[in-house]
């Protein structure tokens, strides 16, 4: 019974230091800090620090994701971007839709998207804290361009040059992801 026990015990350690490794259940792209193997085969538990109010780091999370995904605009491709790092896939459902339809349609962006992000709202007092943000979204700068016609499409008339997007962010593990981002188009500012 006891040789049963030890296995089970060595067993649940090893599963456990695995998903510590490979960041399995955590979300996050394995930045948690795993805990240490102790010599009997368990871990011991990472320190735990009071989380404070940080809504630089949620901007710095979804600045993080815009950059990536203008990379993946400019090249047709996620192939290359940090897109995973900061951002779930619920959110980058629409960035990878976008991509697919621009891989059949031959175009790329050109140009930049300027953002204006804003933290709207924090509760690190929830299990999981949650950060909301807003973004001003200003595409003066921004250009579709044909890479089989080799020249640029222009945006649609109807289409504002700014207008807002807003986002939702969790703190995962240490570090913030955004779980949502919803363009506005038809909400200009």
């Amino acid at each position: 019974m006891r040789e049963r026990l030890r296995r089970m015990r060595t067993l649940c350690a090893t599963l456990l230091l695995g998903m510590a490794v490979t960041g399995c259940g955590s979300g996050s792209g394995g930045d948690s800090k795993a805990g240490s193997p102790t010599a009997s085969g368990g871990t011991t538990a990472a320190p735990t620090a009071s989380v404070t109010p940080d809504p630089q780091a949620a901007l710095k999370a979804y600045r993080g994701m815009t950059a990536a995904e203008a990379k993946a605009y400019r090249t047709g491709s996620e192939k290359g971007t940090d897109l995973a790092r900061y951002a779930t896939l619920d959110a980058l459902g629409q960035t990878r839709l976008d991509l697919a339809r621009m891989k059949e349609a031959g175009t790329v962006v050109r140009g930049e998207v300027r953002h204006d992000p804003k933290v709207t709202g924090l509760d690190m007092k929830a299990q999981t804290p949650k950060a909301t943000l807003s973004d001003y979204i200003d595409l003066s700068k921004y250009q579709t361009y044909d890479t089989r016609a080799k020249k640029g499409i222009p945006l649609p008339t109807a289409q504002p040059l700014r207008y807002l997007a807003t986002a939702a962010a969790e703190r995962w593990n240490g570090r913030w992801m955004i779980t949502d981002f919803t363009p506005q188009g038809n909400r200009p500012c």
